[in-house]
């Protein structure tokens, strides 16, 4: 299905059935081209050539020849079922709250490209080609990201697709704010002229959160070994026991997403002299005829770093269905009503409710907040002198009394604070979204999924996860230089060789939200977890 030649090189063929997430992805974030498969259009033909004869046979049709919603009971002529799409899309352009960013909604173009290159829809295959020459030109839609209830699909996002590729909206034009007319113009095309059904394909459908839900499911991934990483080089900064990690313990309660992470924290911590087995740490002889003595280490850590690959692995094996789900939905027909060329019928029904993208990142939302808090108190425990193994408090530099210097720096106290800060905004975010049903549209949209706001709400957690875990990962470096790095595994001295290239030992007090950032980066663009994996 793909052909990846070098990155930003990434060339897809539609076909509705075999669009994979992290393609998705890629072009979203990196750029690449789409085209319509040969084998798909002969479908999208039968489709658009029954719809026609139904239409000439004055059937009613929801949405082509009928009104929408609670409108179905009126019927019009076919002569006035093209005007009916276009007025659709205009009573529809009402969205409010900030633009969505250009990754989303190319994402949302290419997914509603796949939906219609299904071949159910009743469209013509100019409309998937004129959505993907959008697409591959980098013409994007300004589209807000509020006004879905995620029932009949994404109507209002995507109303502002759809009146893009007819001319009449802005678009950002390779990063040129512009009127989609007048990049028509410059392309040599005319505005689109919609025909029956076609408005109602554009909209009618969940494309818009399941960009959200593919990009936040990617992210997610990548944040469960980040944190598995970040386990690891507290447990070194700790000089933790890495025996909590073995086998035997995940072998008797067997989550898969347990086990695996525990497997990758045996793999990160292989080699280090800091972190050791329980069986390492004790001495030889006993207690030597004593009674009591004061052990050097515990021979167990705090929960935030021995239950770690429970807290990860909870999101892992979340991420096993949610994975699944986000991608059926993006390689389906999720609009309404759909034509059946075997039966030469037209079927109505609700694939343009998006519930499992709503429950999923619902679920997801969750298991990033745990994460973050699991992140949050590791930190705590890192910062502060009560806890951290003899490091300095808030590890700042090794100063002698006498320094000038002494007194003055408080190192990552800030940090610690806007972690926890965030870790907060990340537990009141993820509060679940598909509970919130409200009635819509004279009663007929009464229950409604909220699964665009659902996916905006985990894309908003994985970008707080993203940060907290930026701050960790810096203080965790700083942490293991003032402990000795020469010890530390050789893949977390490859994770602190990374970041040192961005980021600077903390000398002394300094302003760090340019570390974060470029930390933060490191995470989401995959460069962490490529360098540790390769060491």
């Amino acid at each position: 299905m793909t052909e990846t030649l070098t990155r930003n090189e990434l060339h897809l063929e539609l076909d509705g059935r075999s669009l994979a997430i992290e393609e998705v992805v890629e072009l979203a974030r990196h750029g690449g081209r789409a085209r319509l498969a040969a084998h798909a259009r002969p479908r999208i033909e039968d489709t658009l050539h029954l719809k026609q004869d139904l239409i000439a046979r004055e059937i009613p049709i929801y949405g082509v020849t009928t009104g929408f919603g609670d409108s179905a009971h009126r019927q019009i002529s076919p002569g006035k079922a093209a005007r009916l799409q276009q007025n659709m899309i205009r009573f529809l352009g009402n969205g409010t709250g900030p633009i969505a960013a250009p990754e989303v909604v190319r994402a949302t173009m290419l997914l509603r490209a796949n939906c219609l290159a299904k071949g159910n829809s009743g469209v013509r295959p100019e409309l998937v080609e004129r959505l993907l020459l959008f697409l591959n030109e980098d013409v994007l839609p300004l589209i807000p990201e509020r006004g879905s209830c995620g029932a009949s699909g994404d109507l209002i996002p995507l109303s502002y697709v759809a009146s893009a590729l007819v001319g009449e909206a802005d678009v950002v034009h390779r990063g040129h704010l512009t009127s989609a007319r007048e990049v028509l113009a410059e392309m040599g095309a005319e505005p689109l002229v919609l025909e029956a059904k076609e408005g109602l394909a554009l909209t009618n459908g969940t494309s818009f959160m399941s960009a959200f839900a593919g990009l936040a499911v990617h992210d997610a991934h990548e944040l469960a070994f980040v944190a598995e990483l970040c386990t690891a080089m507290a447990s070194e900064a700790l000089l933790g026991n890495r025996g909590h990690f073995n086998a035997f313990l995940f072998e008797a309660k067997p989550h898969p997403g347990q086990m695996e992470s525990a497997r990758v924290l045996r793999e990160l911590l292989a080699g280090s002299e800091l972190s050791v087995d329980s069986e390492e740490m004790l001495a030889d002889g006993g207690l030597g005829g004593r009674e009591f003595i004061q052990l050097e280490r515990q021979v167990q850590d705090k929960y935030s770093v021995r239950c770690a690959p429970h807290v990860v692995g909870a999101l892992r094996d979340t991420l096993e269905w949610v994975t699944r789900w986000v991608s059926i939905e993006i390689n389906s027909s999720d609009d309404n009503p759909l034509f059946d060329p075997g039966e030469r019928r037209v079927q109505s029904g609700g694939n343009f409710y998006g519930s499992h993208i709503a429950q999923g990142m619902d679920a997801l939302k969750i298991a990033l907040a745990n994460l973050c808090d699991l992140l949050d108190r590791q930190l705590e425990l890192v910062v502060d002198e009560k806890f951290n193994a003899g490091l300095t408090a808030n590890l700042i530099p090794v100063v002698a009394p006498d320094d000038p210097e002494a007194g003055l720096h408080h190192g990552f106290k800030g940090m610690q604070l806007c972690a926890s800060a965030m870790t907060a905004e990340a537990m009141k975010q993820c509060n679940p979204a598909s509970i919130h049903s409200r009635s819509t549209e004279a009663h007929n949209q009464d229950k409604v999924s909220m699964g665009a706001i659902a996916a905006r709400d985990a894309r908003t957690i994985v970008e707080l996860a993203q940060d907290i875990a930026a701050i960790h990962l810096i203080a965790l470096c700083q942490a293991l230089d003032l402990r000795g790095l020469d010890r530390a595994s050789p893949k977390t001295r490859a994770a602190h060789e990374l970041v040192r290239t961005h980021v600077s030992f903390l000398e002394g007090d300094r302003r760090m939200h340019a570390d974060v950032r470029a930390a933060a980066e490191l995470i989401r663009s995959g460069s962490l977890s490529r360098t540790v994996l390769a060491a």
